[in-house]
């Protein structure tokens, strides 16, 4: 195959790497954050330009992932698995180093392609939210002896529960876009969870609540799967790993793929919470970590669930009344439909937190 003209572009990325000029370089996949390209070499690689305005210490987030992905593979080894399908395996530049900034500041990396595996972005069925539970909780088995707190923050106190109510009271104060009055009932109901939004802090500080390395985009597609027998391989997406809780971690997966609407539905009678999705990804879950999580962290699985849902809904709200510059929206309003979804899920959460309380009991013994 002829040099395309995506490899003229990225010239300078390829040399850093590859000796000669790859037969073929074309963007791939479906992410917004990264440019992602997929070189093919002696191999298929999976080549990315990093978004160092998002992440702005492109250097500090290269260790994390280096950390991280070097002791999957060990232990793996540890347990007789095959290391080079147990996490993403980065690429050295020619020089040595895990990334590459060419001559206009920008930063490169390289990761080998994963053979034999797919991607999936929807829930189609009970038993996909499962796989992913197994998945992202076999992250959770895999790091638990990892020392989490000698990981950076790509995105300082991005689930810091607290510091996000902080954020909605100052935007509430300020009222940049003279919209407070038309929320008043969504900041009421946020004030209501104050005290709650200290729940995971507070179990942390009283040593209830250990610090883990947590990945933070626990989505669905954020997961590889064998292409022949459907099993999860390996977490993908590592620009979030940092220190945090597992029960946020949980409770994100249970935010996105556990309600019956879409996060933007604006007919909230449809928005709810599926307990038999719950108790498929809880049970994915648990089968993944292997029992290495505390009697803790099993305890507040749930309000992990009702804690990123809060915590999305007021980021939602923030936005909107800051005027819709963080979330990309399509219509007005959005955000704000967006909001009061999240702050249904949660009520309904509430609601039905005995009974998730009870799963979790039931699959732990």
């Amino acid at each position: 195959m002829e040099r395309t003209e995506a490899c003229k572009k990225i010239g300078e990325a390829l040399a850093a790497y590859f000796e000669g000029t790859p037969s073929y370089c074309e963007p791939y996949g479906s992410g917004h954050i990264n440019d992602t390209f997929l070189v093919v070499a002696d191999r298929r690689y999976i080549l990315q330009r990093m978004n160092h305005s998002i992440f702005p210490e492109p250097e500090k987030l290269m260790e994390n992932i280096l950390g991280v992905t070097s002791f999957i593979r060990k232990k793996a080894e540890e347990e007789g698995k095959d290391a080079t399908r147990a996490s993403l395996v980065v690429v050295l530049t020619k020089d040595g180093k895990a990334f590459f900034k060419d001559s206009i500041g920008s930063y490169w990396r390289v990761y080998e392609f994963c053979e034999g595996t797919v991607s999936r972005d929807r829930v189609e069925t009970s038993e996909d939210f499962a796989l992913c539970g197994e998945g992202f909780g076999a992250f959770q088995q895999m790091l638990a002896e990892y020392p989490a707190e000698n990981l950076s923050e790509p995105i300082a106190d991005f689930h810091n529960t607290p510091k996000r109510y902080e954020n909605l009271m100052k935007a509430v104060a300020k009222d940049a876009c003279g919209r407070v009055a038309s929320v008043s009932e969504e900041i009421r109901f946020a004030v209501a969870h104050r005290e709650f939004c200290e729940t995971l802090e507070k179990a942390h500080k009283e040593g209830t609540l250990p610090l883990r390395v947590t990945h933070n985009d626990t989505k669905l597609n954020n997961i590889l799967f064998d292409e022949q027998t459907g099993a999860p391989v390996c977490v993908i997406d590592l620009d979030t790993v940092m220190p945090g809780f597992s029960v946020t971690d949980f409770g994100d997966s249970i935010r996105f793929g556990a309600n019956t609407a879409a996060e933007d539905e604006v007919d909230l009678s449809k928005v709810s919470l599926d307990l038999s999705l719950f108790e498929a990804y809880a049970e994915g879950f648990l089968k993944g970590c292997g029992g290495r999580l505390t009697e803790g962290e099993l305890a507040l699985l749930p309000e992990g669930a009702i804690m990123m849902t809060l915590e999305c809904g007021m980021r939602f709200l923030t936005d909107y009344l800051e005027g819709d510059t963080y979330f990309r929206i399509h219509r007005p309003g959005h955000n704000l439909d967006r909001c009061r979804n999240q702050f249904a899920l949660v009520a309904d959460m509430e609601r039905k937190l005995p009974e998730m309380k009870s799963i979790i009991n039931r699959l732990n013994k």
